[in-house]
C-alpha cells in the first residue's frame, strides 16, 4: 500500500508532463501540416 502512495502521484506528474509537451507541440505548430510531408517525399526533385 506504501508503493501506491509513491506511484500514484509519480505517474499523475509523468501523465501532467505529457499532457504539457502535447500542448506546447500544439501551439508551436507541430501538427499543422500532417499530409505535406507525405507528399513533399514523393514529387521528384531535380
Amino acid at each position: 500500500m506504501n508503493q501506491l502512495l509513491f506511484l500514484i502521484p509519480v505517474a499523475l506528474f509523468l501523465g501532467g508532463i505529457g499532457l504539457a509537451a502535447f500542448m506546447w507541440c500544439i501551439k508551436h505548430g507541430q501538427f499543422d501540416d500532417p499530409e505535406g510531408a507525405a507528399e513533399r517525399i514523393l514529387q521528384d526533385d531535380e
